[in-house]
């Protein structure tokens, strides 16, 4: 809940800004989406030593920050688009109607971009859900251990076997959560994507 929040609320205002308002550094969007080329596997070794020296190994809002991190750069620019797509008229008739911007992002965009702002939240909610090796790295406490990293600390068996009864198990377990939310909020999903990807 916590990745999700993270991801949802500084997207969102993020989005609003750069698609919405004449910043002087727009130049920061281009450098936003060069950040989501960089493989997540390479930022590992510098933020273990980081949460190392300040003490946020083993703990939950290390992972969460990490989780955010990873997934705050794409969380953006499909927030970005979703904004862009509501038309400049809706916005022009709201601003006439006396709304400031703070009541144009609550009254007339959030409604108007309920499909991004869905995508967005399962986005983050799937990632962060599924991710393994992050946690692999940064939680060494069995008591802290994701879903992931239980699955296959937990899958020997006696003499080394794989105890395939535990693995499946675990497996339904993982998933029940994920199709429920998945199947209730697709449509949003698909549509979200959809004008998130496109302007």
């Amino acid at each position: 809940m916590m990745s999700i929040a993270g991801c949802v609320v500084p997207a969102s205002l993020a989005g609003f800004g750069l698609a919405r308002f004449s910043v002087p550094y727009k130049e920061l969007f281009i450098i936003l989406i060069c950040g989501m080329m960089i493989p997540y596997q390479t930022l590992l070794t510098p933020l273990y030593i980081m949460f190392s020296k300040l003490g946020m190994q083993n703990t939950r809002v290390g992972l969460v920050i990490v989780h955010t991190a990873i997934q705050l750069p794409f969380s953006i620019f499909l927030m970005r688009h979703s904004f862009e797509a509501v038309p400049r008229e809706l916005e022009e008739a709201a601003v006439i109607d006396g709304c400031n911007s703070l009541q144009l992002l609550y009254r007339i965009f959030l409604p108007s971009i309920v499909p991004g702002i869905v995508t967005v939240a399962l986005f983050a909610f799937l990632t962060s859900w599924n991710e393994f090796i992050g946690a692999l790295i940064f939680m060494n406490k069995e008591t802290m251990f994701t879903l992931p990293i239980m699955l296959v600390a937990s899958r020997t068996g006696y003499y080394g076997s794989t105890d395939w009864g535990i693995l499946q198990a675990g497996i339904i377990i993982s998933i029940i959560p994920c199709v429920p939310v998945y199947l209730l909020l697709q449509k949003y999903y698909v549509s979200g994507l959809m004008t998130g990807a496109v302007k």
